[in-house]
């Protein structure tokens, strides 16, 4: 059953009108085909009672519904909007688990137009469960009441066929935390089999360039899943989040150098999002100069340094109580700002792609997180100027044979045959408990 409630809000661009009462509850049996394109009409909300001056616009009042949230319930159709002829052709964005904490912090990110640009208009397609749909519409009620000009559509829903319908990006946040007890090997199938489901939705609806940015852990094998269960959508488009190991990597360097973090460049995280990832101070720089020459402490790197990234996860939870949510979404952010603007002259960013086609030697058809630039359209290359050494390439070897060893587990969902599950060790992702 699809469980989806639309909204119109104040100025929204190339917008459909609020779906009446009567299709606020539908059923979805199958994919749906995808929408022809909308006429472009300009759609504002507003209230009943006000009018526009100068003919610019008429309003009217809509059918009586009992999901509609104040600003949102009424619209009208705009002639003029000289605003918006500067403004750039809307983007589609839809976030799963996004009646979680770590949503609760990006989605505002996202509607102020500090990720995409503040030329950019958005519409935000939240998905969640049956169990956390009140919640949903808590969040679109605080979208609306936060007056972002640039957001300029909210829908709601339970049926990723009906939320990632037409789609340029999917923000796949949710998934099932590991509970005491429960095998590494259990959490895999459990999520594997929402990634599956979220990959054949993906394939069947959004748009044929959409870009999957896997968030729910294990992120790196659940892309895998999502992208062997999207056949029609290029591989290259998937990525799974390691930009908050980055992110930590860069500030324990800054910390040991007595910098602040913009001095510091060219981190890569390599592998698996795990305690098996491996934070790379080999290639990194200080100021322009490479990491070893200013911190000369090979000792630390290898051993604290490493550790600390690795674990960093764990720490804040015993500390905080629960798992990262507002340096996970300012992640997220960075990740899609990585790709939507061009890499700085010299710098890179760290990413989980698909590694077929990798220049550095590493298995095949795989989700690993690796150093890639872009040029500011949402594509990316992998790096080729990067050194190793045995140190480097002895992890990056052992958080390999973890991924294949994870892949195996999850055969029975990418299609591959039947699972067999033998992973080398429990290496505890952060946030797993």
């Amino acid at each position: 059953m699809g469980l989806s409630t639309a909204y119109s809000p104040v100025g929204s661009h190339l917008a459909p009108a609020p779906l009446g009462a009567g299709a606020a509850h539908r059923r979805s049996a199958q994919p749906h085909r995808p929408r022809r394109a909308l006429l472009a009409t300009v759609r504002c909300s507003v209230d009943a009672a006000k009018q526009v001056q100068d003919g610019v616009a008429t309003a009217e009042a809509p059918p009586s519904r009992k999901d509609c949230f104040g600003v949102f319930c009424t619209t009208y159709d705009l002639k003029a909007d000289d605003k918006t002829k500067s403004w750039k052709k809307l983007v589609s964005v839809a976030v799963s688990g996004a009646a979680g904490m770590i949503s609760n912090h990006l989605l505002f990110k996202l509607a102020s137009g500090e990720v995409f640009g503040q030329d950019q208009p958005i519409a935000l397609k939240l998905l969640g469960s049956e169990r956390s749909f009140q919640a949903l519409e808590g969040v679109a009620m605080e979208l609306e009441d936060s007056l972002y000009p640039l957001l300029r559509e909210v829908s709601i829903g339970i049926d990723p066929y009906e939320v990632f319908e037409d789609i340029d990006w999917a923000l796949l946040i949710g998934a099932k935390p590991r509970g005491p007890g429960m095998e590494r090997a259990a959490l895999l199938d459990i999520n594997g089999q929402i990634f599956a489901d979220q990959g054949k939705a993906l394939n069947a609806v959004a748009s044929r360039n959409v870009k999957v940015l896997v968030v729910g852990n294990p992120c790196n094998t659940n892309a895998l899943i999502c992208l062997k269960n999207a056949p029609n959508i290029p591989a290259k488009n998937f990525h799974a989040l390691t930009r908050l190991d980055e992110n930590r990597a860069k500030c324990q360097l800054a910390l040991k150098a007595g910098v602040f973090y913009d001095k510091v460049s060219n981190v890569t995280i390599w592998g698996n999002h795990s305690t098996t990832q491996v934070p790379d101070f080999l290639n990194a720089k200080i100021d322009g100069r490479p990491v070893k020459e200013v911190i000369k402490d090979t000792k630390w790197l290898e051993e604290e340094f490493t550790m600390t990234v690795q674990k960093r996860g764990g720490v804040l939870i015993k500390k905080w109580g629960r798992s990262s949510a507002a340096s996970t979404a300012v992640s997220i952010a960075d990740a899609i700002k990585s790709l939507v603007t061009p890499t700085p002259e010299g710098d890179w960013f760290s990413t989980g792609v698909y590694t077929t086609g990798n220049p550095y030697g590493i298995a095949e058809d795989i989700v690993f997180s690796m150093p890639c630039r872009s040029k500011g359209d949402g594509d990316y290359e992998l790096v080729t100027d990067v050194s190793m050494d045995d140190f480097l390439w002895e992890r990056i070897k052992k958080s390999e044979a973890e991924l294949l060893a994870e892949k195996k587990c999850v055969a029975h969902l990418t299609g591959e045959g039947n699972a067999f599950c033998d992973l080398p060790e429990d290496t505890m992702l952060p946030g797993e408990v």
